[in-house]
């Protein structure tokens, strides 16, 4: 099959091969596994599209990333055995895999064009991902579908971009890493993976009975106040380099220069964003950080953990005070709320999940970030160095555009720093590129006809 991709700057065209399916390299175990009450929640029932882009490497030039990536996915697939399975709805909505063995779903194609085509900057959204990663009818649903969708394009330049879509139920961004680097050592010639991938789904389960401990205003009921509309939506990728950081750092008191950078990230976020949407000042607002919990159990879940293992607690305040006060403010509550993660905190929302139907987390007048850049996605090495974009191809999950993750990246100057992408609507995006420069002094970011493009088109 056959189709071309258009954007301001960039047409081209993508010939696909039928998708197949990937089975294991060997017969694998047919069991059912459970997920954790931390996996199977609502959020994350949805697929997240991520990229690797690789630049040609001359000492593979015998060789063919489509058959290198798919081989090696045969074989990690043995160790992962459940992501060759599909997963069933059981009583109360708790999903398990089956353990099928039928595989992940991969897609060979070429591509008419060249890695420097794309531009210097590569950053997320990229308009073209929906002809880098074929959308195989189906396979969008969350049950009884492959829970990878895998398609390696290749470019005229002979590079190539990895692109894969992938349910978040079984894993996290941890999770994702190990998985990630594992595939890519066995594409490198291993054997096996350096880290024995761990199941133990049932660490992560409700309490028997179930009691909330904490209290979790991620999950409040609020009442919206304004029709919401995905009409006229947006998508522009914002890169931090370290003057940028610097920057911020000015910007608050010396009892709080002990904060992470994701503090200061987060914290102008939050701000800007609210700015830009022009929330009435007595509004509550909301910022969820995503907070990996595996070093907060006592014992330490087992190294080789993949499953999702995280909570999003919400810092909460109105959109006046969050806007009016110092810039200090907002770090403080993002690094306060970071502070509530705990063993009994993601134990009270397992518990929490089970209570209350799986829920949604509370989409009004909210805002998640999460942190990917910790893991540096780009030193995910098929044999061909390391990629030039590693990460999440836009922003929001599912039908919820309120997400930005971190990515590392590097600028179109080769600065090291983090970039994410954010989804507005066209007008507030103007607001906040305002509000976003005037907090970094800074009148020069680059926006490139590569990085906006109508949230319809998605």
């Amino acid at each position: 099959m056959a189709s071309s991709s258009s954007s301001s700057s960039l047409n081209f065209t993508v010939r696909r091969c039928q998708p197949q399916l990937v089975p294991p390299a060997i017969p694998t175990p047919h069991e059912f596994k459970p997920l954790s009450d931390i996996d199977d929640q609502e959020a994350l029932r949805v697929h997240i599209p991520m990229i690797h882009i690789y630049k040609k490497q001359a000492s593979m030039a015998e060789k063919d990333p489509v058959q290198v990536i798919r081989q090696a996915l045969s074989q990690t697939l043995v160790f992962y055995y459940p992501f060759a399975g599909r997963l069933r709805e059981g009583p109360n909505r708790k999903l398990m895999v089956d353990c099928t063995g039928e595989g992940a779903m991969f897609i060979e194609a070429d591509a008419d064009v060249t890695l420097d085509q794309f531009g210097d900057f590569l950053q997320p959204p990229f308009p073209c991902f929906h002809e880098l990663l074929y959308d195989v009818p189906g396979t969008q649903q969350i049950t009884n579908t492959p829970l990878l969708l895998v398609q390696v394009t290749r470019l005229k330049c002979g590079g190539f971009i990895l692109a894969i879509g992938l349910n978040h139920t079984m894993c996290d961004g941890p999770g994702y890493e190990q998985f990630m680097s594992a595939w890519a050592e066995m594409a490198r010639g291993a054997t096996k993976p350096s880290i024995a991938p761990v199941w133990r789904r049932e660490l992560l389960m409700a309490r028997d009975p179930p009691r909330i401990t904490c209290n979790h205003h991620e999950f409040e009921q609020v009442q919206d106040t304004l029709p919401s509309s995905n009409q006229n939506m947006v998508q522009r990728s914002f890169f931090f380099g370290p003057l940028d950081i610097a920057a911020l750092r000015r910007l608050i008191p010396q009892h709080l220069q002990h904060c992470t950078t994701f503090d200061l990230i987060t914290a102008c976020l939050w701000r800007c964003r609210t700015k830009a949407l022009q929330i009435e000042a007595d509004e509550d607002v909301r910022m969820m950080c995503i907070v990996n919990a595996r070093g907060r159990f006592n014992p330490p879940l087992p190294v080789g953990y993949y499953g999702n293992c995280f909570a999003y607690p919400a810092a909460v305040t109105t959109a006046g005070k969050l806007c009016r006060n110092p810039f200090g403010y907002a770090v403080e509550l993002i690094n306060k709320v970071k502070g509530e993660m705990t063993e009994e905190y993601l134990q009270s929302v397992a518990d929490l999940m089970v209570m209350k139907g799986r829920c949604l987390f509370t989409t009004v007048r909210s805002y998640i970030v999460s942190h990917l850049a910790r893991f540096n996605l780009r030193e995910v090495d098929f044999g061909w160095g390391e990629a030039v974009y590693g990460g999440v191809a836009q922003a929001g999950v599912g039908s919820f555009l309120g997400v930005s993750y971190f990515c590392s990246a590097k600028n179109g100057k080769g600065e090291e720093g983090i970039i994410f992408p954010i989804c507005l609507p066209a007008e507030a995006m103007e607001r906040f590129a305002e509000e976003f420069n005037h907090m970094l002094c800074n009148k020069s970011q680059p926006q490139t006809s590569s990085a906006t493009f109508i949230m319809s088109t998605l």
